[in-house]
């Protein structure tokens, strides 16, 4: 109960910082924004369990919950430098971007990645029956011994003690790490070709480097 009063007061608190500026711009961006995040949670709360969910889906679910963010974040500072509308374009194409790689990458690391190099528990989207794109390849690359598998873990969450890294190996075995990673890198790649228009300068070698650790981060 805490927790949601506490969560509450931030939300409304962001919404007074935005009112602050002064900038309808940046307040429709964000609070756009604000609902597109709340829509992607929905359809990721709709989708999980589903193992019918494809590719596209997923890719819909984190453009809405995460890049999203990222766009809108990017987006903003155009606006409030008053740039031109095709740098504004080219920035919050550059956050959509970003954000998609970034994504890709969590959820791989959810797989791949040990619990004390990651920061937190690993599989805990496996626990919880969480569609993400290693398991819809998995599945959709799996034997009907393996689909049946997945059934129980995912669809009907009845997960046994090395369930967990059953699901690691069947993963890995189909090859549904590296699909991802290249999918994230490929998403990283349109995030820097998306700085073009964007004059030479420190700051954007700092969004490419950005874009790059996206992609290379362990963590």
């Amino acid at each position: 109960q805490a927790s949601v009063l506490v969560g509450d007061f931030l939300f409304s608190s962001a919404f007074q910082l935005m009112v602050a500026d002064q900038n309808l711009k940046v307040l429709k961006i964000l609070s756009d924004a604000s609902a597109t995040i709340a829509e992607g949670e929905v359809h990721q709360l709709s989708t999980t369990g589903n193992l019918e969910t494809g590719m596209d889906d997923y890719l819909k679910v984190i453009s809405a919950k995460t890049a999203a963010l990222f766009s809108a974040a990017t987006q903003i500072g155009a606006v409030v430098a008053e740039r031109p509308e095709n740098q504004e374009t080219a920035l919050y194409n550059y956050g959509h971007n970003l954000g998609m790689a970034f994504q890709l990458i969590d959820d791989m690391l959810d797989y791949s990645a040990n619990a004390q190099e990651l920061g937190k528990a690993v599989g805990d989207d496996f626990a919880e029956g969480k569609l993400t794109l290693p398991i819809i390849l998995a599945y959709q690359a799996g034997s009907p011994e393996e689909r049946k598998f997945w059934q129980r873990t995912i669809e009907h969450l009845d997960q046994r003690e090395d369930d967990l890294m059953e699901a690691q190996q069947l993963i890995q075995q189909h090859g549904c790490l590296e699909t991802v990673y290249t999918c994230a890198v490929e998403y990283a790649e349109k995030a820097c070709q998306s700085l073009s228009d964007i004059q030479d300068s420190a700051i954007k070698d700092i969004l490419i480097e950005t874009a790059d650790f996206a992609t290379a981060r362990r963590y």
